[in-house]
């Protein structure tokens, strides 16, 4: 029985994202790998997660001549399969949920975070165990990995450029609304004193290992 494009493009567009990126292009018919491409481009998946684009049968045939182009747009972190990748470690996740629209622009704001600040990084996605108590329940997550050796630094750069501003946006609405008087007793060290401690023991933690191996900075 032939297939339906009229059905094939609604079932495409009821998927999120992440589901649609997950099917096997190579293991669609024709009608249907047509019906797919439309729904990719629509959706400007290729740019924002950087995927490589599906490829005609016609020009995976003919390999003998690849162009720089193509090895300069995807020759970053996201390779297929990093050397380190089997010691990396994840630093932020998003499960794959039907109808959520935000989950691609999150993880590539991520990956494109600590990509300017130098860190290699992988996108992962995985089956999730089943869970009772979620409804629709995610089946698929994505893991944004980087090398292990990397994990705290790539943490704090998706501090610093991404949560960061969120909380700035908290911490300021929180601070307009009190008086005069309350806002004076909001001193920053004293109301964060825990994450003023935390910078001071890791500066110092630092400098004592630098001094126990007689290295200098």
């Amino acid at each position: 029985m032939p297939a339906d494009p009229k059905f094939l493009r609604q079932h495409y567009a009821s998927l999120s994202d992440e589901a649609l990126r997950a099917i096997n292009r190579a293991d669609l018919v024709d009608a249907a790998q047509s019906c797919y491409d439309d729904e990719v481009k629509q959706r400007d998946l290729a740019s924002r997660l950087r995927v490589r684009p599906p490829v005609d049968e016609a020009e995976e045939t003919n390999e003998a001549e690849p162009e720089d182009t193509d090895a300069d747009e995807y020759a970053d972190g996201d390779s297929e399969h990093p050397d380190w990748l089997e010691d990396a470690a994840a630093v932020y996740s998003r499960a794959d949920q039907p109808g959520n629209t935000r989950v691609a622009d999150d993880l590539a704001d991520a990956r494109d975070a600590l990509e300017a600040a130098g860190i290699p990084c992988h996108l992962d996605f995985s089956e999730l165990p089943e869970e009772q108590d979620t409804s629709p329940p995610p089946t698929h997550i994505w893991r944004l990995l980087v090398p292990g050796n990397l994990n705290l630094r790539a943490t704090s750069v998706l501090e610093r450029d991404i949560f960061n501003q969120e909380f700035e946006g908290t911490w300021q609405a929180h601070l307009e609304s009190l008086s005069d008087a309350e806002l004076r007793q909001m001193n920053p060290e004293v109301v964060f004193c825990g994450l003023f401690d935390k910078v001071e023991r890791v500066k110092k933690v630092y400098e004592d290992e630098l001094a126990r191996r007689k290295l200098k900075i």
